[in-house]
């Protein structure tokens, strides 16, 4: 951090079964001016590694989105100015422990990862699809979509619980949520 954060968070996602984490989540607040993050951040970065991507990125005065190829994969960094302090997000995905957990979508498209833990056989319908789901622990099931927006709906027994939409781009994986009321998770 350029400055003493006033709130910092970091977080991990892993795979069943895999030590190494797929996706590496800084989330801090930090008393500075955007600029002065964003010049911290781009030199830092690029010391260990991470190239800066035109493709993806733009810079405002409250706000900054940059596109990175980092060593181990994709790397994103948002900045957003606001009521005095500058919040950071960064993530770092790492392609091979996604390859590893079955993870990545084929080219172009999205991908998403789906279980339902609940005894119930349910369905889930989604881009003019139903997909069975067997109930209680089991494997996640995954589908891949081209890149838009999506309405889903979970039905069981017949009855529709759960309605959410998603927006998916290319290369990206989610987890989707359905048992509960939890927003679905980029995990890759």
């Amino acid at each position: 951090m350029p400055t003493r954060a006033s709130h910092a968070s970091f977080s991990t996602a892993h795979a069943s079964g895999i030590e190494i984490p797929f996706r590496l989540e800084l989330k801090a607040h930090v008393p500075a001016e955007l600029s002065d993050v964003l010049a911290f951040y781009r030199a830092e970065l690029g010391k260990r590694g991470w190239q800066e991507k035109p493709d993806g990125a733009m810079v405002a005065a409250d706000h900054a989105l940059l596109v990175f190829a980092s060593p181990k994969g994709p790397g994103m960094l948002t900045l957003d100015r606001a009521k005095g302090e500058t919040t950071v997000d960064l993530v770092q995905r790492n392609t091979e422990v996604v390859a590893k957990a079955n993870f990545l979508p084929i080219a172009g498209h999205a991908r998403l990862i789906f279980g339902y833990l609940v005894p119930d056989v349910a369905s889930l319908t989604i881009n003019d699809q139903t997909i069975e789901i067997a109930g209680g622990v089991n494997h996640p099931q995954v589908l891949d979509l081209p890149p838009g927006t999506y309405s889903y709906a979970l039905r069981v027994s017949g009855h529709i619980v759960h309605t959410d939409t998603i927006t998916l781009a290319a290369g990206e994986a989610w987890s989707l949520r359905l048992s509960d009321d939890s927003k679905s998770d980029q995990i890759y």
